[in-house]
């Protein structure tokens, strides 16, 4: 395994992210809000984009304000609404660690394991699955988008941002 796979990796990965941000910055205020509880999907998919990139799960904590709800078996939500710029600034934050994360794998790397309650996977594989994670996500908020404003933003078939 070469640097390519790792290119390869972030160019699709970047893209979802892509597209995830485009479709939280095309959400009106008055969609945010809403029973559809657009908001809460664009929080929870970045909560979880974040754990996953986190090497040692049991240490995870997400940046201020956030906390651990996510965790919460009973589905407690965030203390608080967040608005647009807070969640876009935690994408961006952690746009940056899935940069920095897959331009620093090694082939020894890919073959650590990502192992919580739940799963127990390489962490190639974990980049996978937090990948189709994140690229479900921006696809029910561009549903909610198209059904709500009848718009959403385009297919983003490679982030622009290198490796």
């Amino acid at each position: 395994m070469d640097s390519s796979l790792n290119k390869i990796l972030w160019y699709q990965f970047g893209a979802a992210i892509d597209m995830l941000e485009n479709a939280i910055q095309a959400c009106p205020i008055e969609l945010w809000v809403t029973k559809s509880m657009f908001w809460y999907n664009a929080y929870h998919c970045i909560f979880y984009l974040d754990y996953y990139l986190t090497d040692g799960s049991d240490s995870f904590m997400p940046p201020a304000p956030f906390t651990l709800s996510e965790f919460d078996p009973s589905g407690l939500l965030p203390p608080e609404v967040y608005t647009k710029e807070v969640l876009l600034n935690y994408l961006s934050f952690c746009r940056n660690k899935c940069h920095d994360k897959l331009a620093n794998m090694t082939p020894e790397s890919y073959e650590e394991r990502f192992i919580n309650t739940y799963r127990n996977y390489s962490v190639l594989e974990i980049i996978l699955y937090n990948m189709r994670h994140v690229q479900h996500h921006a696809a029910q908020l561009n549903l909610l988008l198209r059904q709500g404003i009848d718009s959403a933003p385009a297919w983003v078939s490679r982030t622009n941002i290198n490796l």
